[in-house]
C-alpha cells in the first residue's frame, strides 16, 4: 500500500506537465497562423485592387498610386541566389575540414569562431560592407575590360553599390549559417560509411565525398536553411544594395530587395493603398520564406530517418 500511493500524484503530475507543454507548443502554428492572417487583413486593400498583377508589375509609384512588386522579388531572388552560389563552396569546405580534416586541438577553437561569425549583428556587417566590400567592388568594376562592360551581365556605372555587393556581403553572413548545419549533418553519417569505404580501398577524399553523399539531403537542407536566411536579410543589405527598383541583370546595378524596401519605406507611408502594398510585400516575403524553410526541413528530417534505419553495425553471423 505503501509503495503505490505516490504513483497517483506522479501519474497526475505528468499529465499535467504533458497538458501544458503540448499547450505551450501549440503556441507556434498558432503564432505562424496568426502572422499569416494578419498580413494578409492588413494587405487586402492591395490584394482586391492589383490581384496577382501585383506580383507580374514593375511600376512603383507611390504618387500615381501605382504598385507593383517585380521589381523587388528579382531583387530579393537574384541576390540570394547569388549569394548562394558563392557561399554554398566555401561552406561545405568549413564543414568538411571541421568534420574529418582539422586537428583536434584546433577542432573547438574554430567551430567557436564559426558560430560567433553567425551571430554578428546584420548592422556590423553592413558597415563592413560600406568601408570594405564597396570600395573592392567599384575598384572591380573599373578594372573590368571595356568591352566586358558593355554586356548586360556588368554594365552600370561604377558606384560600388549595387547587387554584386549585396550578394558577397550575403554570402559572408550566411557561410557560418551553412557550415555549422551541414557539419552536423556529416557528423550524424554512421562511422561504418567511412569504414566500409576504408575497407575497399577507399583514399581518404573517396571516403569524404561518400559521407557528404550519404548526407547529401541534410547538405542540401542546410543550403536552403542559408537561402531562408539570405531571403529575410534587411540592414545588411540595404546600406549596399542600391535601392534602386529597376530589374536588371547586371551585378554592378543597383537594386531593392523586398525587405528593403520595408524597412525604408513603412515610416513615409501616406495612404492606405501605399500602407497595405508594403504589408502585401511583408505577405510575399513571408510565404516564400515558410515555403523554402519547411522544405530544408523535410529534407533534413529525411536525412536524418534514413540514418536512423541503417543499423550501426553489422549483424553478427551465426557459426557454421
Amino acid at each position: 500500500m505503501t509503495g503505490t500511493a505516490p504513483s497517483r500524484p506522479r501519474s497526475r503530475d505528468g499529465r499535467a506537465f504533458r497538458l501544458g507543454t503540448g499547450a505551450v507548443a501549440l503556441l507556434v502554428p498558432c503564432l505562424v497562423g496568426g502572422i499569416a492572417l494578419l498580413l494578409t487583413r492588413d494587405s487586402w486593400l492591395s490584394l482586391r485592387a492589383f490581384g496577382l498583377s501585383f506580383w507580374r508589375t514593375s511600376v512603383w509609384d507611390p504618387v500615381a498610386g501605382q504598385f507593383g512588386a517585380f521589381p523587388f522579388i528579382w531583387g530579393t531572388l537574384y541576390s540570394s541566389c547569388l549569394a548562394l552560389v558563392i557561399s554554398t563552396p566555401v561552406a561545405l569546405g568549413i564543414a568538411v575540414f571541421l568534420s574529418d580534416l582539422s586537428p583536434h586541438a584546433l577542432r573547438r577553437p574554430l567551430i567557436f569562431l564559426t558560430e560567433l561569425l553567425a551571430a554578428i549583428p546584420s548592422i556590423v556587417y553592413g558597415l563592413w560592407g560600406i568601408f570594405v566590400l564597396v570600395p573592392l567592388v567599384r575598384k572591380m568594376q573599373l578594372l573590368t575590360p571595356e568591352w566586358l562592360r558593355r554586356t548586360p551581365l556588368f554594365e552600370g556605372p561604377p558606384l560600388g553599390v549595387g547587387l554584386l555587393s549585396a550578394s558577397l556581403i550575403l554570402a559572408v553572413m550566411i557561410t557560418p549559417f551553412t557550415a555549422s548545419v551541414a557539419r552536423e549533418v556529416l557528423k550524424a553519417v554512421p562511422a561504418t560509411q567511412r569504414e566500409g569505404a576504408y575497407a575497399l580501398g577507399a583514399t581518404r577524399w573517396e571516403a569524404i565525398r561518400l559521407a557528404i553523399f550519404y548526407g547529401r539531403r541534410g547538405v542540401i537542407g542546410a543550403v536552403m536553411l542559408g537561402l531562408g536566411r539570405a531571403l529575410g536579410e534587411t540592414m545588411a543589405v540595404t546600406m549596399v544594395i542600391g535601392n534602386n527598383p529597376q530589374v536588371s541583370l547586371s551585378l554592378f546595378a543597383p537594386q531593392y530587395t523586398m525587405a528593403a524596401v520595408i524597412a525604408n519605406e513603412f515610416t513615409e507611408a501616406a495612404g492606405d493603398l501605399y500602407l497595405d502594398a508594403l504589408v502585401e510585400i511583408g505577405l510575399v516575403l513571408f510565404l516564400l520564406t515558410i515555403i523554402i524553410n519547411s522544405l530544408s526541413r523535410l529534407l533534413i528530417w529525411r536525412a536524418g530517418a534514413e540514418r536512423r534505419a541503417i543499423p550501426s553495425r553489422p549483424a553478427a553471423v551465426p557459426a557454421g
